[in-house]
């Protein structure tokens, strides 16, 4: 597969460290930028779909409101403080 080329200008610790690595895992600097994009890439997704998937419910109105979140939290911390009193 033909791949795309990509330039980019970089700390030279970072060039230094994946060098490091590729040496280490005996793949190429190549291997270990791709491989970093990849997860990179991965991981903003899921989190982006997390985010898109949590508005979609606010929008249908199954958020719960501040005030409710912070009742609940006013009770679990009242309830915390009298059960490490002495």
């Amino acid at each position: 597969m033909a791949g795309s080329t990509i330039t980019v200008r970089t700390d030279p610790e970072i060039a230094a460290q994946i060098a490091f690595l590729a040496q280490a895992m005996d793949r190429s600097r190549n291997w270990v930028i791709e491989e970093a994009l990849r997860q990179y890439i991965q991981a903003q997704s899921w989190q982006l779909e997390g985010i898109k998937q949590a508005q979609a419910s606010l929008d249908r109105g199954e958020g719960i409101p501040f005030e409710a979140v912070m009742e609940d939290m006013d009770a679990l911390i009242e309830q915390t403080a009298h059960t490490r009193e002495p």
